[in-house]
C-alpha cells in the first residue's frame, strides 16, 4: 500500500512525451538491466515495446514517492529536476523523452547514453591527456553556461554526473540538486549541498552562492582530470 501522503506529490498534470506520440505507462517498456540504484529508487535500461519508437532503448528513472515525501527538500528537488529536464534543452544535457506517474511512483524516461560515466573513463585512464581533458571541459562549459542562462545553478558537477553518448560527447545528468531562479541580479542560494571534493568554499562555509560555485567545481574537475586527484590538493593548488 502506498504511503499515506504520496498524493501530495504531483510533478505536473501534463505527461511529457514527444509531439505526436501516444501517452505511455510502465506497460509500454521492457526492463533490460539495472543501471543504478539509490535511496530514492532505481534506474533501469528499458526497451520501448509500443508506438512509433518501438525498439528504442531508454533509461527509466523510478522514484518512490513514499521516500521523497519524508523531507520537503527532497520533494522540491524532485520537482525541480523534472521541471529543468522538461524546459531546458541542450545537446550537452541529458534529454527527457517521457514523464508520467502512478499513485506511488514517478517515472522519468531519459535518453540512454551508452558511453557510460566520465568517472569510469577517468578511473581506467588515471589521468586524461590535455587534448582529451580540453575536449570534455569545453563541452561541460557550454552546458553550464546554458543552464546559467536559464537561471539554473547545477551544484553537483563531478565525474559521476557526466555521461558520454555513443560518439563520446558529454551529457550532464542528475539535476536533483539544481537551484532555479538564480540570475545575475545578486540573488544567492544557501543550501549546503553537492559533493564535498568539488564544492566551492562559499558553499561549504554557507556564505551564499551563485553561478561562481559551478565554475569552482569545474576547476576542481579539471584538476581531477589532469592529476587524478581532487580535494585538499585542489585547494592547496589554488
Amino acid at each position: 500500500m502506498p504511503h499515506a501522503n504520496v498524493t501530495v506529490v504531483s510533478l505536473d498534470d501534463q505527461e511529457v512525451r514527444p509531439q505526436g506520440y501516444d501517452k505511455c505507462s510502465t506497460q509500454d517498456f521492457q526492463l533490460l538491466n539495472v543501471l543504478g540504484k539509490g535511496g530514492y529508487g532505481k534506474v533501469f535500461q528499458v526497451r520501448k515495446i509500443t508506438g512509433k519508437d518501438y525498439g528504442s532503448i531508454y533509461a527509466m528513472k523510478v522514484v518512490k514517492k513514499a521516500v521523497i515525501v519524508r523531507n520537503q527538500k527532497d520533494t522540491d528537488h524532485t520537482k525541480a529536476e523534472r521541471n529543468i529536464l522538461e524546459t531546458i534543452k541542450h545537446p550537452f544535457l541529458v534529454d527527457l523523452v517521457y514523464a508520467f506517474q502512478t499513485q506511488d511512483k514517478l517515472y522519468l524516461i531519459l535518453e540512454y547514453l551508452s558511453g557510460g560515466e566520465l568517472f569510469m573513463h577517468l578511473e581506467r585512464e588515471g589521468i586524461f591527456l590535455e587534448d582529451t581533458a580540453s575536449f570534455y571541459l569545453a563541452e561541460i562549459i557550454v552546458a553550464l553556461a546554458h543552464l546559467h542562462k536559464g537561471h539554473v545553478l547545477y551544484r553537483d558537477l563531478k565525474p559521476e554526473n557526466i555521461l558520454l553518448d555513443a560518439e563520446g560527447h558529454v551529457k550532464l545528468t542528475d539535476f536533483g540538486l539544481c537551484k532555479e531562479k538564480i540570475g545575475y541580479d545578486g540573488s544567492k542560494a544557501h543550501t549546503f549541498c553537492g559533493t564535498i571534493e568539488y564544492m566551492a568554499p562559499e558553499v561549504i562555509l554557507r556564505r551564499g552562492h551563485d553561478h561562481a560555485a559551478d565554475w569552482w567545481s569545474l576547476g576542481a574537475l579539471m584538476y581531477d582530470m589532469m592529476t587524478g586527484s581532487v580535494g585538499s590538493e585542489f585547494a592547496t593548488f589554488l
